[in-house]
């Protein structure tokens, strides 16, 4: 069946308004668009002037419609995060809990052995810091890896020295001049440094590979070092005062433990020069009186 021919909307006022204001909205649009068009295409000038002020006068409430759209947007997320905030806040809750408690136990253990040196009657040499200096350059692209320390003789700085940055053992120094010295780093080839694991004291030593990593060799047999565990310095060999941070084991196989160094290299400006843990002992003249 064919639709009708009259199309008018029954007999309510409202609705035959509604449709005649909707065919004018859409023939005074049409009508503006050609305007637009024409003027756009015969007045450029003209146009664009028309255009930057319809967008100074519409960017306020386009910028209120962004924010309010980026508002509700986040509104998923914030829940979200809310969520996982309180979750992240329970987690660290019972991390400082339990560090809480590895403190209080390491602070006792440190207080008996405080205790048991005084009756012992242990003497052990302090770690002086004889300058701080800073690193200035260093070989990064060779196999030798050797910093240079702004700081040398006029600063008390002697050859065998340890170095040390914030985050740990830097190295030693090699030889010094007058107002320099140079650093042998802990990652170079040549260097040996003695360790030991901090869970159980299981000593070892590491040398450098020039790479930035550190080989780990364990000194007894069935001391295999595992990865995460933590190696510090252990004082044997006169040079390194104990319990100096040195590495982390990162990774292990049947061929090879690889440790990365808590002092990276390229991430400390400055450093301190200690002296030496045990160091040599002055040469006494031999007695030649008769």
């Amino acid at each position: 069946m064919a639709a009708p021919r009259n199309r008018r909307p029954g007999f309510s006022r409202r609705a035959q308004y509604s449709q005649f204001l909707a065919y004018v909205i859409a023939v005074a649009g049409g009508l503006v668009g050609a305007v637009l068009l024409l003027l756009a295409r015969f007045d450029p000038p003209a146009f664009s002037a028309f255009r930057s002020g319809v967008a100074e006068i519409t960017a306020p409430v386009s910028w209120a419609a962004g924010g309010a759209w980026s508002t509700i947007a986040s509104i998923p997320v914030s829940i979200g995060s809310y969520f996982g905030v309180h979750a992240e806040n329970a987690r660290l809750k019972d991390q400082a809990a339990a560090d809480r408690k590895q403190l209080l136990r390491a602070r006792a253990i440190a207080f008996e052995n405080v205790r048991l040196k005084k009756l012992l009657g242990v003497r052990e040499p302090a770690a002086d810091v004889i300058a701080t200096a800073r690193l200035v350059s260093s070989t990064a692209s060779s196999s030798r890896r050797i910093a240079l320390l702004y700081g040398g003789l006029a600063q008390g700085v002697h050859a065998g020295m340890p170095v040390l940055a914030p985050d740990g053992l830097v190295g030693r120094i090699l030889e010094a001049g007058p107002d320099t010295a140079r650093v042998l780093m802990l990652i170079d080839p040549d260097s040996i440094v003695p360790v030991r694991r901090t869970r159980d004291g299981a000593a070892g030593f590491v040398t450098g590979r020039g790479d930035g990593l550190l080989d780990v060799k364990p000194i007894a047999l069935n001391a295999d070092f595992a990865v995460g565990d933590v190696l510090v310095t252990s004082g044997a060999g006169g040079i390194f005062p104990p319990n100096i941070p040195v590495g982390k084991v990162t990774s292990r196989d049947s061929a090879s433990t690889l440790a990365t160094p808590f002092a990276a290299p390229d991430a400390f400006d400055y450093a301190q020069v200690l002296r030496a843990y045990l160091p040599t002992p002055p040469a006494v003249a031999p007695d030649t009186r008769p």
